[in-house]
């Protein structure tokens, strides 16, 4: 199908979407919102499946999120929606059919799109998506996170050997470190509800470990008053890595930082090497998101979906599933 025939066929109907809206902080529904129309460049996405994050999304919802470019209120929320293009224009690079990761979309006129991927059909510039094989089906949600784990490991001269958090993103750093032919590391979790599902890695309690000569921690966690503690378990010269989202301000003593020569780096969003190279691991079986999502919620149901994502600590991933939503 062309785009102009899509275009000649589409329906009104087909520019409106059933999505996530945060009107304000924790008033969230899912109400009908009008898309905008779809240039040459760009596709239109039946989504099947998006993810719930609980990092970013849960500032979103809480009403802390720190400034932000795009920030405002009332928003549609969401980065890791997984579906099939039903529309590609001339110049998008895609075909009718090809099942995309959407890691976000800005088509609801005086909606925010923050970010923007939790509806039922978004428009999208085909640049933007990334093709992946259908077999991923609902696990495709998890590319975005794995591919910010993925951008953290990568980023340094050496493999992290402790990670702070056994949660969805510390499991896909292990992974990965893995995958990229690292030695196991340690992880560290406090709460014994995600202690287990480790795969080819040990999970321990902090107060089990008595090394005190990491070379490159990675803290998951997004707790920013652990920094002093991590400073304490660095060998001279490591590193540590913050690749969590961290709502309140990054300080630490001096004196041990002098001491050790610490290196700190932030790891920020996935870039798009970081989301092929996932896709290759995946594709080649050094990689799997097997175990990763645990909860799973009819859209329309998505109030008490954010509340459980949030607050039951044996969520790991939550996904909402949207198929059947537009009719």
């Amino acid at each position: 199908m062309t785009r102009t025939d899509s275009t000649t066929a589409r329906t009104a109907t087909s520019l409106v979407a059933k999505a996530v809206v945060l009107q304000e902080p924790r008033r969230l529904s899912v109400r009908e919102l009008a898309l905008t129309a779809p240039t040459a460049a760009d596709c239109v996405v039946d989504i099947d499946f998006s993810g719930i994050s609980t990092g970013t999304e849960r500032l979103l919802w809480s009403g802390r999120m720190p400034p932000f470019p795009g920030m405002g209120y009332p928003l549609v929320p969401g980065y890791e929606s997984v579906g099939r293009v039903i529309e590609a224009g001339a110049e998008s690079g895609l075909t009718v059919g090809d099942w995309v990761f959407v890691p976000g979309a800005r088509c609801y006129g005086e909606v925010h799109g923050l970010f923007g991927g939790a509806a039922s059909r978004v428009v999208v510039p085909g640049p933007r998506l990334l093709p992946v094989p259908d077999g991923l089906a609902e696990q495709g949600v998890l590319l975005a996170l794995a591919a910010t784990a993925q951008h953290a490991v990568a980023g340094g001269a050496r493999a992290p050997e402790l990670i702070i958090g056994h949660g969805v993103l510390g499991r896909l750093l292990a992974r990965i470190v893995i995958a990229g032919g690292g030695q196991p590391p340690v992880v560290w979790e406090t709460n014994p509800q995600r202690a287990d599902g480790a795969m080819g890695y040990d999970v321990i309690a902090p107060d089990q470990d008595e090394r005190r000569d990491y070379n490159v921690i990675l803290d998951a966690s997004g707790d920013s008053s652990l920094l002093d503690s991590l400073i304490g378990r660095l060998a001279r010269g490591g590193e540590i890595v913050l690749a969590g989202f961290y709502e309140e301000p990054i300080s630490f003593d001096f004196p041990p930082a002098f001491m050790r020569e610490l290196h700190l780096r932030v790891a920020a969003e996935f870039k798009e090497p970081d989301m092929l190279a996932v896709r290759d691991a995946l594709a080649d079986g050094r990689l799997s998101f097997d175990g990763l999502i645990t909860h799973r919620s009819p859209a329309t149901d998505a109030a008490e979906a954010y509340e459980v994502a949030f607050n039951d600590p044996a969520c790991l991933k939550m996904i909402l599933d949207w198929r059947g939503a537009n009719g």
